[in-house]
């Protein structure tokens, strides 16, 4: 990803989508949580821009809090990105190719999507795997 933001000279932002779960708690432990969930995300984000512009690259960093798919849509289409660039993980046996924020992403954004692999792809069970024959 570093080579390929160089040789566009392309801008990076990193965008962290957070989600606080609170459950039944005061609205004052809310505020706290939210901004627990603020403060490692700018501290995460802002050692990996420094990292990244170390190499030359340019970077911003954005968090915000909500439902991860529609805020990167949205981020990406209300700032005018060019590209959207994730990491996808695929867990599960419905999303084996994709994650399920990756695939939301995918199917409804407006802007184009590149999708990295962070792990080693695992072949989908098959109840029926026995049965079929092997040429």
């Amino acid at each position: 990803m570093v080579d390929l933001a160089k040789t566009h000279d392309a801008e990076v932002t990193l965008l962290n989508v957070y989600y606080t779960e609170v459950g039944e708690a005061t609205p004052g432990a809310i505020r706290e949580a939210i901004a627990q969930e603020m403060k490692q995300c700018e501290v995460y984000l802002g050692q990996t821009a420094k990292d990244l512009e170390a190499q030359g690259v340019k970077v911003n960093i954005a968090c915000v809090e909500g439902a991860p798919a529609r805020e990167i849509i949205g981020y990406a289409v209300t700032h005018g990105m060019d590209l959207i660039a994730m990491a996808t993980h695929g867990k599960g046996e419905v999303a084996w190719v994709l994650g399920s924020v990756a695939e939301k992403v995918v199917s409804h954004s407006p802007v184009p999507v590149l999708l990295v692999r962070v792990l080693e792809p695992k072949l989908p069970v098959w109840k029926e795997w026995k049965e079929v024959p092997i040429p």
